[in-house]
């Protein structure tokens, strides 16, 4: 008996042990759900009677070095529907059809949609919301979003890139520095019964809690006009495929400007090619030709292994090497280093770089940035091609001498080129300058930064006089002279590898011209490349004159004076602003001839102009700072498709 008793008060002390062993776990995990977890389970409470509905965020501005805005997000309507509270279907459809350009099928088929909330038109125009406010109809919203707008349409474009309705960045500095400018988005909360369907007013709307940094760049919006100008010009001209222009301030690496043909228009993406968006100074890699003797020159004269005056036998124009022939256009005979570079002498460059020999060759090559990326913060960039010297054959290493067998960026070549410019020093080139918060507070800013010193600036010098030869009489390089100024620069004209042959081209060339400007002083060093041109083919006729010409206004807009003695510029002042005054076709849906009127602009600061824009579904083009003191057309005049739609801003002093 006395067994069985203790056997029962031992299954009774184990049956309470079990008992409190779980009473400890209930209240450790009831403490966990209602103390710990209270945050996650309110949340998943919540998500069960309201649906999010995430909105676009606000992006940064994008501003060029100077203040003035490249990029920018402005405030438009997106309109929404709630199947349930849809009254009257066919009137719903048929006013949403005429305002919005929509189908009737498909705005009746989201009205007979299960679902609380679905978007109907995202970023309309300000007439279209005009016209759905006025209907009036239930179960019809609106919810303020950003949409992406660029005042400058093509300037700069294949730089800024553009961004999709969400707006991701996709292409350039937008897709880059996307996490940076995209900030947090604010959402729309939409109330819902158990069965999902849509309670209360459904327009809660919750502002994101940080919006986007801005970017400063070191492009000069009115070089970038003036280098796409006048490559838009010459491609042209020349019947060429496309082209790119890199304009460098050589003293700090700073990249003014950065063109390319074809362009395209930002603001109206859909109506373009993706090639056409494609960044070819950074993203195309050519065969630099001639224009690379300048720097075979160079690590010459720094290794002294020749002088401007030493003596080159060229040969008569016929030089037999590795078993091939190589031939210049004109048969010299003896002439002097310095004169190598006047007249490309591929036969005497191919003696110097046999003087140099692989190794150094390679090594001067890499130094001056050949072969490998240049870091600027700037998507899609090619490293270029420079095989290891051991690759090399004979015929090699004469081919890389006068600029075939190794392929460039037009990035590239720049930088080394204003290495050059700047007494033998390579620069850093970041082109986003700084990065400012939403608050004004500055959260990176990027200063020029020397990398290497390549050459000593007595060789460098001595380069630059070099190619001021090149471009003085009896050089290749004539047409790029500049009223006022010594030009240093060279001349290339590259054969294309023709893709089916694996050879070059018959007929396919990439003509270029390389040049700093003035020569003793280099402020700008400037690139043109001009792919495939149909008629010349020769950098010195296509390339050089482009580079005249956007050296000559730029130089003008930087107010540098004349440097030649008694120089006096023939050609009048440069109307800068008035260039960018150009108009341009609105971007703006057809409407009938009339519907639309030209808004009264004057005395409207930059920000009210781009508010009415906004306002009106208009695309303006904007030039110039402070306050609007001239527009086209006249306020009050009717609008049509084709009309031009500008404003000039100025200072009040």
């Amino acid at each position: 008996m006395d067994k069985l008793e203790k056997w029962v008060r031992i299954r009774i002390r184990l049956v309470g042990f079990c008992f409190l062993v779980a009473f400890s776990f209930i209240v450790v995990r009831a403490f966990q759900l209602q103390v710990l977890g209270q945050e996650e389970w309110q949340k998943r409470a919540e998500r069960q009677h309201q649906k999010i509905i995430s909105l676009t965020p606000r992006r940064g501005t994008i501003f060029d070095q100077s203040g003035e805005e490249l990029a920018l997000s402005v405030e438009v309507d997106s309109i929404y529907i709630e199947p349930q509270k849809v009254t009257d279907p066919d009137r719903v459809a048929s006013a949403l059809a005429s305002a919005l350009s929509l189908s009737k099928a498909s705005i009746r088929k989201k009205i007979k949609s299960k679902k609380s909330f679905l978007w109907l038109k995202r970023q309309v125009t300000e007439r279209e919301s005009g016209k759905v406010r006025a209907s009036e109809l239930a179960g019809i919203g609106f919810i303020k979003e950003h949409q992406r707008f660029y005042p400058n349409s093509e300037i700069g474009a294949h730089v800024i890139g553009f961004t999709g309705i969400d707006p991701k960045g996709l292409e350039g500095l937008e897709l880059g520095y996307d996490s940076v400018m995209l900030g947090q988005g604010g959402y729309l909360v939409v109330e819902r019964d158990a069965l999902g369907r849509g309670m209360g007013s459904g327009d809660k709307v919750v502002k994101g809690e940080q919006e986007g940094a801005d970017l400063y760049l070191t492009l000069d919006k009115n070089i970038q006009y003036v280098a796409e100008k006048e490559l838009a010009a010459g491609v042209a001209g020349a019947g060429a495929k496309g082209g790119s222009v890199v304009v460098i301030d050589p003293r700090t690496g700073r990249v003014l400007a950065m063109a390319n043909q074809p362009v395209y228009n930002p603001n109206a993406i859909g109506s373009y090619r993706p090639y056409q968006w494609r960044n070819r100074a950074v993203c195309d890699t050519y065969e630099p030709g001639s224009t690379l003797k300048i720097f075979l020159m160079a690590a010459a004269l720094n290794e002294g292994l020749v002088t401007p005056g030493t003596i080159v036998d060229c040969e008569k124009g016929s030089y037999a090497v590795g078993g091939k022939v190589i031939h210049d256009h004109h048969a010299y005979g003896k002439i002097t280093a310095a004169e190598v570079i006047k007249v490309s002498s591929n036969i005497g460059a191919a003696k110097v770089g046999k003087a140099l020999e692989r190794d150094r060759m390679y090594s001067y090559l890499t130094d001056f940035g050949f072969g490998s990326s240049t870091g600027i913060d700037l998507p899609g960039e090619s490293p270029g091609l420079l095989r290891e010297p051991s690759a090399w054959f004979e015929i090699d290493l004469a081919a890389i001498a006068f600029g075939q067998g190794m392929t460039v960026t037009p990035l590239q070549l720049a930088r080394a080129a204003a290495a050059i410019a700047n007494d033998g020093t390579l620069m850093s080139m970041p082109i986003v300058e700084k990065i400012v918060n939403d608050r004004g507070e500055l959260v990176e800013q990027r200063k020029p930064e020397a990398v290497k010193q390549v050459v000593t600036p007595e060789v460098a010098r001595q380069v630059r006089n070099m190619m001021a030869m090149a471009v003085g009489d009896g050089g290749t390089g004539t047409l790029a002279a500049v009223p006022g100024f010594v030009v240093a620069g060279k001349t290339g004209t590259a054969q294309k590898v023709d893709p089916v042959t694996g050879g070059y081209s018959v007929d396919k060339r990439v003509a270029s011209f390389v040049g700093m400007v003035p020569a003793e002083d280099p402020q700008l060093v400037v690139l043109v490349v001009v792919d495939e041109p149909a008629k010349h083919v020769y950098g010195g006729l296509v390339a050089a004159p482009v580079f005249s010409k956007i050296a000559t206004q730029a130089l003008r807009y930087l107010k540098i004076s004349p440097t030649l003695p008694g120089a006096v510029d023939p050609l009048p002042p440069l109307p800068v602003e008035e260039a960018l005054a150009q108009p341009v076709q609105a971007v703006i849906e057809p409407v009938e001839a009339g519907s639309l009127v030209m808004p009264d602009c004057i005395g409207m600061s930059y920000r009210q102009v781009l508010q009415t824009m906004a306002k009106n579904g208009l695309n303006i083009k904007l030039r110039g700072s402070g306050r609007v003191v001239k527009q086209s057309p006249l306020p009050g005049r009717a609008i049509c498709y084709s009309n031009e739609v500008w404003v000039k801003l100025a200072s009040p002093n």
